[in-house]
């Protein structure tokens, strides 16, 4: 079957390219703020939390205020890291063409 030999060369490929763009995500820094600034957080491209900022004077506020706005921060920095890791693997097996799964 000539079909499997290439079909093993593109997925020996793919994940070269995989494990390429996850060193890629680990260097890379998403920047997240919420409260207009009084919250900040960083997280990489894979996932991981990697600093997180409180203006002194945000922590005066109602502690539910406080409570909120950083769930909100984290929830969204979480977001957008996913989508972040999930555009650059779509770009990986997009081009993975199995023969038979048009």
């Amino acid at each position: 079957m000539p079909g499997v030999g290439k079909l093993l060369k593109q997925a020996q490929k793919m994940q070269r390219q995989m494990e390429a763009v996850q060193a890629q995500l680990e260097t890379k820094v998403i920047d997240v703020t919420a409260g207009g600034g009084a919250v900040a957080i960083q997280i990489s491209g894979s996932g991981k939390f990697l600093a997180l900022k409180l203006d002194p004077e945000f922590l005066k506020d109602d502690p539910k205020l406080v409570e909120e706005t950083l769930l909100l921060a984290v929830q969204d920095a979480a977001k957008q890291a996913k989508e972040h890791n999930d555009a650059e693997m779509q770009k990986i097996t997009s081009a993975f063409q199995v023969p038979g799964f048009g």
